[in-house]
């Protein structure tokens, strides 16, 4: 297989067999009843064979209560994946339960576990062993939820992204040792490439696996009826979209060949490192700083136009330390005061068109633009989900969807009113608008949907790791 191939489709070896007993006290009624739902699950198993095999949607929805009675039945095992997510500004675990449907062995999800701890490994660049450390209250979570029977056959796999790929390459291998280590010890399945930095491709096919998995859109024979997959995450942001054909070579340097569910498809991912919304914070924050002269013995002062001029907050990425203020000379607007006494007041603002001059020249210094993106309906999460509910443009358990134009409305209102309290508020949403509409070219028009969860599964890129997990024996 070539180094540009992803493999996604589930597919486990293991059959697993019922094997009936009788017992001598049951009753001949109760043995009637129990070969009677034998005899009828049989039934239901011929007639969703034929509605998979002719691609009848109507009768698949009857396949998942097929599934769900064999589950429920114990035809079936569980089996599980652990999957450490090590992003930029935190450390993720998900342990997922599947079985394997008897109707086509696709894998059929059942539950998985989320928890997260801050910050991301990167922050202990110069000291691994703690790095390390900071996973074992993940682990043992997984532990919570998967029979300490089954540790020795469940894989567990920890994919770093951006932070550690941002890190020099000495540091970076020092803490994937360290976690090595760790998991050896875990009692879990490692196999010898269970732990490694994920390239930017592998990060966005996985999480558009995730988005149309969980939306329930791989089961057709093309690939027409996908979503484009938007993450935003701390170090990098991936772009993730099954191209048409004349779309697929005009992005040929970014098209991967997959199989998900037996069914081949071409998909275009990109993965633009340096501007996750926390790498691309920085960038923006040190604009016209000289970072030669700074040191290293203290956190780095930063003054920038994209802070409002009464904030003074400490900061903290990538293993750095800063303090971050507004400009010298900042602007005050003139605004009428709700008060009984009426009145203007001189409120301190972001200079919104100086700011938003900055981070247009640091998105526009993006290349291999995502052409035909916004021909596809768009999921975006991570950052994207969470900066939207901050400011209430959706519901933060719900999700929903907005125009790409509420962005850049809520970024002017956001820049006009003081906020100790989201210091960085302003900054980052003007960076998410700018991003998708001089980034990716997205109109204002654009729609949106923003979700955390689908049917309450995560939406990372962590399921798809655990299926070609699960697929290949990683």
């Amino acid at each position: 297989m070539s180094a540009r191939q992803r493999k996604l489709k589930s597919g486990n070896e293991k059959v697993y067999e019922n094997v009936s007993s009788s017992s001598t006290k049951k009753s001949t009624s109760q043995l009637g009843r129990k070969y009677f739902i034998i005899v009828a699950l049989l039934g239901a198993l011929f007639l969703g064979y034929i509605a998979i095999a002719n691609d009848l949607k109507p009768i698949r929805i009857g396949s998942k209560v097929i599934d769900t009675l064999a589950f429920s039945l114990n035809i079936q095992k569980p089996f599980y994946v652990v999957i450490i997510d090590a992003g930029s500004t935190g450390s993720r675990v998900l342990a997922f339960s599947f079985h394997e449907s008897i109707l086509n062995r696709h894998l059929v999800l059942d539950a998985e576990l989320y928890s997260d701890t801050k910050p991301g490994l990167s922050a202990f660049a110069d000291d691994p062993k703690f790095a390390a450390k900071s996973l074992i209250k993940l682990l043992d979570k997984a532990k919570t939820v998967i029979p300490q029977s089954e540790w020795v056959n469940t894989p567990l796999s920890m994919k770093a992204t951006a932070g550690l790929r941002l890190l020099p390459g000495h540091k970076a291998n020092n803490i994937l040792e360290e976690c090595s280590k760790l998991f050896e010890s875990s009692g879990f399945k490692v196999s010898k490439n269970a732990i490694s930095i994920m390239d930017g491709a592998s990060e966005g096919i996985f999480s558009w696996f995730t988005v149309n998995f969980l939306l329930d859109k791989l089961n057709s024979h093309t690939s027409e009826n996908t979503v484009a997959a938007l993450d935003l995450g701390g170090g990098s942001t991936q772009v993730t979209f099954a191209p048409n054909k004349m779309q697929a070579k005009e992005l040929k340097e970014h098209v991967y060949a997959i199989n998900a569910f037996s069914h081949n498809m071409s998909v275009y991912t990109h993965s633009y490192l340096g501007m996750g919304l926390m790498a691309a914070r920085k960038e923006i924050l040190m604009h016209g700083m000289n970072i030669k002269n700074t040191t290293d013995k203290g956190p780095i002062v930063i003054r920038s136009e994209c802070i409002n001029p009464i904030v003074n907050t400490e900061w903290s990425y990538g293993g750095k330390n800063y303090i971050v203020k507004g400009p010298v000379n900042g602007t005050l607007k003139t605004v009428k005061t709700q008060n009984f006494a009426g009145g203007d007041e001189n409120r301190p603002i972001v200079r919104f068109s100086e700011c938003l001059k900055i981070i247009e020249k640091y998105v526009n210094t993006i290349s291999n633009k995502p052409i035909g993106l916004n021909t596809h309906e768009i999921y975006a999460f991570s950052y994207y989900f969470e900066r939207a509910t901050e400011v209430g443009l959706i519901d933060p358990f719900t999700g929903g969807a907005i125009h790409l134009g509420a962005f850049l409305k809520q970024a002017t209102e956001t820049c006009d009113y003081p906020n100790t309290d989201q210091p960085f508020m302003c900054l980052d949403l003007t960076f998410i608008y700018v991003l998708l509409h001089n980034g990716f070219g997205l109109d204002p028009s654009t729609r949106l949907f923003l979700y955390k969860k689908i049917n309450g599964h995560e939406l990372s890129w962590a399921l798809g790791a655990a299926f070609n997990v699960l697929q290949n024996g990683l």
